[in-house]
């Protein structure tokens, strides 16, 4: 019987690779406040899926008008995040999820799709480094910067130490300006979560102007169904100190935050947060939102600010003060990638506001994400509709060429993206200042 189910699903998530879909940028499900629609709950998941294909030769994304884009490096292995150092050197995190045996229908049905899309590829365990030396906008020197880690993700510099969240541990190396390889071993700060099945293995990082560190770490689970003791300090945004050697979570309640960033006119932190799967096409929005010591958003009980998810029955419940994230993004969209416009060289009209990597949809019809969106904001608060900045990742016949992970600005302003299918770093700037 489970076999006969499984074979259904995959069958059925071929079927839909095959379909079209635009991006949904209807407003009723942007914004602060969001038409949230009743929950629905079918005998098999919406299996929307793009498979992943890469790009033809001599084609890249769509950039938004008076925008234009070209690769700044080709031929990666699975770049997923980045990192602009000081002197302008480009971090990339070549990165995936650590091998392991998928557990019951729902693992076998996740990987299947996974698969599809082009997400169960070896991880490179390892960071590069891009430089442009002649300033063309293509790098042209390439090295490996750290190899031999453990699906690594977030990066941040602070000071001659370069801090790197594994899948598993924060670590942190010695670095000085201009490296392009570094031999030694680094030293564990701090374990991290990363408990069977590591469900969402990414942990972001950023470091804040007093020397902690900030850690996203994401559920275990889709909606809790591994149970309590599986979800112990994930979901959640954790603040490390280093150096007193001290760690808390932060904020909770985040099924899975990915991209972290502090708004440059506040000083406040925000992240991007996936949302639930399984509960209908407009169900869950993904969020973008400020973070405060403290507070919880609720997961796996309730969702966007207090509705009732249906199929959670822990024996615990929710906290009393639930906050409600400050602007959703769409359903579906898997946001990743998060930074703010400031140093921005793309136009007044990408000025204020926050670039966001929409990795993309596999529970939704019509598919959502596929593409860099633009959220504006207004003395340090979203003031206005999500804009495409970068497009054109799936095809109108639901093939994936690319998807987009994480995004960065260079030190002259461009905006940086991370193609994790597409095996490219796109580098976005202005026609007008070309």
């Amino acid at each position: 019987m489970a076999r006969t189910a499984l074979g259904g699903l995959c069958a059925a998530a071929l079927l839909a690779g095959c379909g079209g879909g635009t991006r949904d940028m209807a407003g009723q499900e942007t914004g602060a406040r969001p038409a949230l629609p009743a929950p629905t709950r079918a005998a098999l998941p919406t299996l929307n899926i793009a498979p992943a294909t890469g790009w033809p030769a001599g084609e890249a994304p769509r950039p938004a008008a008076g925008l234009e884009v070209q690769a700044f490096a080709t031929g990666l292995d699975h770049p997923r995040w980045l990192h602009v150092l000081p002197n302008g050197d480009v971090l990339v995190a070549e990165s995936n999820k650590q091998p392991s045996a998928p557990k019951g229908l729902r693992g076998l049905v996740q990987k299947q799709v996974m698969r599809l899309a082009g997400a169960e590829v070896p991880s490179a365990d390892r960071i590069s480094l891009l430089r442009d030396t002649d300033g063309d906008g293509v790098a042209d020197q390439r090295s490996v910067l750290l190899a031999g880690l453990t699906s690594p993700f977030g990066m941040a510099l602070a000071g001659e130490r370069l801090y790197v969240a594994e899948t598993d541990a924060l670590t942190v190396f010695p670095y000085h300006p201009g490296q392009t390889r570094i031999t030694d071993p680094g030293r564990r700060v701090r374990a991290l979560p990363a408990n069977g099945p590591n469900h969402h293995w990414t942990k972001g990082l950023i470091a804040a102007p007093d020397g902690t560190l900030f850690v996203s770490v994401g559920s275990n689970s889709d909606h809790g169904e591994a149970g309590e003791r599986a979800e112990t300090s994930r979901a959640a945004i954790w603040r490390v100190d280093p150096a007193r050697d001290r760690a808390e979570v932060y904020a909770s309640g985040i099924r899975n935050p990915v991209g972290l960033a502090i708004e440059p006119r506040t000083g406040q932190l925000w992240t991007v947060a996936n949302e639930r799967d399984e509960l209908g096409d407009q169900l869950v929005p993904d969020y973008l939102t400020s973070v405060r010591k403290g507070q919880s958003f609720g997961w796996p009980w309730v969702y966007y600010g207090g509705s009732p998810d249906p199929r959670v029955d822990w024996s615990s419940g929710p906290p009393d003060d639930v906050s409600r994230p400050d602007y959703a993004l769409g359903s579906h969209v898997a946001p990743l990638g998060l930074t703010f416009a400031h140093g921005s060289a793309l136009g007044a009209h990408w000025s204020e506001g926050a670039f966001i990597g929409e990795h993309g949809s596999w529970n939704r019809r019509p598919a959502a994400g596929y593409a860099v969106v633009f959220v504006p904001f207004r003395n340090g608060h979203p003031a206005g509709p999500p804009v495409e900045v970068l497009s054109g990742f799936r095809t109108e016949t639901g093939l994936a060429r690319g998807r987009p992970a994480g995004v960065a600005l260079t030190r002259d302003g461009a905006l940086l993206v991370a193609d994790d299918v597409g095996n490219t770093v796109w580098r976005v700037t202005s026609k007008a200042t070309r």
